[in-house]
């Protein structure tokens, strides 16, 4: 195992509300010191004038292993992970098998550990195959190594079964993780409902698809007492929902994705296939109240929600279009920049991307501390430069934010106490 020392660092760990000029010892993949050395490192990394926070905790992520290797795999994906910081990934369960037995998680398990380039994580499925009619086996998911449950984008319309399920998964101690979204509203939507997909001619997607769901799944999940993670959110009235719930006590998390925080419905006004996301970019009053969720702890986290596609999944008329955004490299640049615009303290921006998303797993991640495991990344805040979409190291290069500026980039990455990614070279 590697022995580093990183020096002159200024270390930000929100978890454990560090933020001091020091030097940092790493050794047999956790870090052995914070301040004081106690050993000459056969590493030394100089961060003068850079930034080391955890590695960042990704919360949404598909890898498109198993089941879509034509427009990436596991290998790829954490390539590109490694390179932007990202420490751990969180896969739902709408692979191909789906995630609802064991074997399928102890096939990803075999292919992260062979990536060697990122912690990967999983979320079993809620119901069997995600048909929303039998509920899995979540027993044997957690036995497997699973930290949530989640039944993505499929609809479970019975809600006996859906109450069922929220039960069976507080008993295991899972978390559920939602996806807002009643089918019924947004089927065949690909667009904000409003002007402008009226003028474009796009069929929309009503803010209650989310509203409506949100509601729903709120009510059972204070009936359950299970602990509930809402993914996604996209609208200004689902972030109120959310910190109403909070306020009567309902054990309840959630995150945005962070193309949300940057884009709104006008940019979709070119047709542009690379904002045709799901759910869809909103109203600029939607995206300012997402904001303000994030900066005032309402919102928990901001995620990815990575979705590489291959270029034929872009290349229609967009209705037509596959939805997603390849956006691992682009979670940490989009989120520096709400800090750099005094949208967010960086400290606040930095907690959404560490240990809030790692709290949400229950990892032991996401902090920096004698002991811990040793997942960091080293950040150049003062790096300007643009993001070129070419240069990507995912697979999917189906991004809107290619020849966006940005300030900030990760100059080193460091998992389990191995440097997996660095754009310098180190004595």
């Amino acid at each position: 195992m590697s022995h580093i020392l990183i020096k002159n660092a200024r270390l930000l760990d929100p978890h454990n509300n560090v933020d001091a000029a020091t030097d940092i010892e790493i050794k047999n993949g956790v870090i052995k010191a914070i301040g004081g050395t106690t050993s000459e490192a056969a590493t030394v990394i100089d961060a003068s004038d850079k930034l080391v926070c955890p590695g960042l905790v990704d919360l949404c992520a598909r890898l498109r292993e198993p089941g879509e290797e034509h427009k990436a795999d596991i290998h790829s994906e954490t390539i590109a992970a490694s390179r932007a910081g990202v420490t751990t990934l969180c896969i739902p369960p709408d692979t191909d098998p789906v995630i609802d037995e064991p074997s399928v998680i102890d096939l990803i398990n075999h292919k992260s550990e062979h990536a060697a380039h990122c912690n990967i994580v999983t979320l079993g499925a809620l119901t069997e195959g995600l048909a929303g009619e039998r509920l899995a086996e979540m027993a044997a998911l957690r036995e497997a190594g699973c930290v949530g449950v989640s039944n993505a984008h499929q609809p479970v319309d019975n809600t006996m079964v859906l109450r069922r399920a929220y039960a069976y998964a507080a008993n295991c101690g899972f978390t559920v993780h939602i996806t807002p979204d009643d089918h019924w509203l947004s089927k065949n939507g690909v667009a904000h409902e409003g002007a402008i997909a009226t003028r474009l001619g796009l069929q929309g997607i009503p803010v209650s698809a989310e509203t409506t769901a949100l509601a729903r799944v709120l009510e059972l999940v204070a009936e359950a007492g299970v602990k509930a993670h809402i993914g996604r959110l996209s609208s200004a009235q689902g972030v109120d929902m959310i910190r109403r719930a909070k306020d009567r006590g309902l054990a309840v998390t959630a995150d945005v994705s962070a193309h949300q925080l940057h884009l709104t419905e006008y940019d979709i006004s070119t047709f542009n296939p690379n904002c045709h996301v799901l759910p869809p970019l909103r109203s600029q009053r939607d995206m300012e109240a997402l904001r303000r969720g994030v900066a005032d702890g309402t919102i928990d986290a901001i995620c990815s929600d990575h979705q590489p596609h291959n270029i034929d999944a872009k290349q229609a008329p967009f209705a037509s279009t596959q939805p997603g955004i390849s956006a691992l490299e682009t979670l940490l640049p989009l989120t520096l920049k709400l800090a750099h615009d005094n949208v967010l303290e960086l400290k606040t921006a930095l907690a959404a991307l560490t240990a809030n998303p790692a709290g949400i797993l229950g990892l032991n991640r996401g902090q920096l501390k004698p002991g811990a495991p040793a997942d960091l990344c080293i950040i150049d805040l003062n790096a300007e430069w643009t993001f070129d979409s070419t240069a990507m190291h995912s697979r999917g290069h189906n991004t809107p934010f290619d020849g966006w500026m940005f300030q900030g980039q990760v100059s080193t990455t460091i998992l389990n106490g191995e440097v997996i990614a660095d754009r310098e070279q180190h004595t």
